[in-house]
């Protein structure tokens, strides 16, 4: 039986949290000097001036010491440890690892670092990290749209152990080849943050407007009007998440103008192949992207393309992907488009529950709240509640584990102090002792969890503190 991711990350969680706690978390926090958990300054990957002011402003404004420590182990930690800055091709170059994993997943990469774009036009060196990102994930496109997850070498063979004997179209550069909407949304997303952040267009020259114009293409395939297209995959698996129904094509649907997903943000199997968060960040991705070549390219055309394709996966949704309950109307999480629909939520973004945090929809929108609240119940299959505290998780990890980073998403789409603080709460309760955040960790036992070096959680969480110290200072200050 192979090896796969799912294995090779239950191997790499940490031991139990009571060789872990034997200091600061049961000494209490008021009496403990909590030390830092950051890689000594010689060996961090990279280091932003901007990033290092922002941690000793947010740090003075959290009352609580183990919080604050928390935040300055997690904020950084995506460029303390995961970050390759260089050149490639005679452009700079950005490749960013997901943690414990040796490969760079398109969503992770852009989610890592999302949190400092706000800085950039702080910092010449953030500048030339976030350039070289975009044209590294310019190039990742131009190797293979539906890949999720690139070599560090671009002509190198997948040193993924899981991933060797897949039944895909496998191209040189390509770590894994599980094809998600999201990861042609976030490198959109990231570029153009940082577009707005600094106004700086030198990343975009001609080899990123052809990858966007190659992630149009690949969206419109997927929609699969005339036919299943290019994308088939299979795996070996004893999880049967891990592979696609009939010959690796996914199962049947109606073809209504949604774009077809394989798999989740997760990389887990859709069930039915029109996931719903992901199409509606690809509408938004897209209009974002218009904007970025109207304003940058002066290429008109393309743009009015990225437009119409965006209203029509809108209206599709629209159409197809809302389940119309007693108490009014809220998204469904999976549909085929010949009416069957999936309700659940995955802590993995996109989500239903972050569709506001992506730009999907208005925070105060009626459909969301109404999403949101059977998201964040026993509705929803994959929603926990136990006695170290509440969350979503989803069938990557499976029952009983709920995600940190569906804590931190329920923190940034509410208003309400009171859980807000519950929320931060959990999050500091569940560390157990390692001082940063994990994949998932058990209901009942945060001792259990898995991948102790999982950045995106970590920077997310930095992310949330930050979006607190702004919006909600009172939650931080009584933290």
């Amino acid at each position: 039986m192979r090896t796969t991711r799912r294995d090779l990350l239950k191997w790499m969680a940490m031991a139990p949290a009571a060789a872990l706690l034997s200091n600061s978390v049961l000494a209490g926090a008021s009496k403990t000097v909590f030390a830092s958990k950051r890689p000594p300054v010689s060996q961090r990957k990279f280091t932003s001036a901007a990033v290092e002011k922002l941690i000793a402003t947010t740090k003075a404004r959290i009352g609580d010491p183990e919080l604050a420590w928390l935040f300055e182990n997690c904020f950084p930690n995506t460029l303390d440890t995961t970050v390759q800055v260089g050149t490639l091709r005679g452009k700079p170059d950005t490749f960013v690892v997901t943690g414990d994993i040796d490969a760079m997943w398109m969503r992770d990469s852009s989610a890592q670092v999302w949190p400092y774009v706000q800085l950039a036009s702080q910092d010449k060196a953030l500048q030339q990290l976030f350039r070289g990102l975009i044209h590294r994930h310019a190039l990742c496109i131009s190797i293979d749209p539906y890949a999720n997850a690139f070599m560090p070498d671009p002509g190198a063979k997948s040193n993924l152990e899981w991933a060797q004997h897949d039944l895909t179209d496998m191209r040189p550069g390509v770590a894994e080849r599980k094809w998600e909407i999201d990861s042609l949304c976030y490198p959109i997303r990231l570029a153009h943050g940082y577009w707005k952040a600094t106004g700086d267009t030198a990343p975009f020259d001609d080899d990123w407007h052809a990858a966007m114009r190659i992630v149009l293409r690949t969206f419109r395939e997927q929609q699969r009007k005339d036919g299943p297209g290019p994308y088939h995959f299979q795996r070996t698996s004893p999880t049967p998440s891990e592979s696609q129904f009939l010959q690796g094509y996914g199962n049947p649907t109606r073809p209504v103008g949604m774009i077809h997903a394989m798999f989740r943000p997760s990389d887990d199997a859709t069930v039915y192949p029109f996931n719903i968060p992901g199409n509606l960040f690809a509408a938004t991705s897209l209009r974002q992207l218009a904007e970025m070549l109207r304003a940058i390219r002066h290429d008109d055309s393309t743009a009015g393309e990225c437009i119409a394709l965006a209203d029509e996966i809108q209206r599709a949704a629209e159409t197809h992907g809302v389940i119309h309950g007693e108490q009014g109307d809220y998204w469904a999480y999976e549909v085929d488009g010949y009416g069957n629909q999936l309700f659940m939520d995955d802590a993995n973004v996109p989500s239903l529950l972050a569709l506001p945090y992506l730009g999907a929809c208005a925070q105060v929108d009626a459909r969301y709240q109404r999403t949101r609240s059977q998201a964040w119940s026993t509705r929803n299959p994959y929603f926990f509640q136990g006695r170290a505290a509440s969350g979503i998780g989803g069938p990557h990890e499976g029952l009983r584990m709920i995600w940190p980073m569906s804590i931190m998403l329920r923190a940034f789409t509410s208003n309400d102090a009171a859980e807000i603080s519950q929320c931060v709460a959990w999050l500091k309760a569940t560390h157990a002792g390692t001082g940063f955040m994990h994949e998932a960790f058990d209901q009942d036992d945060p001792a259990k969890f898995t991948r102790s070096w999982f950045a995106w959680a970590n920077t997310l969480f930095g992310e949330l503190i930050v979006t607190l110290a702004d919006r909600h200072p009172q939650v931080l200050r009584k933290a």
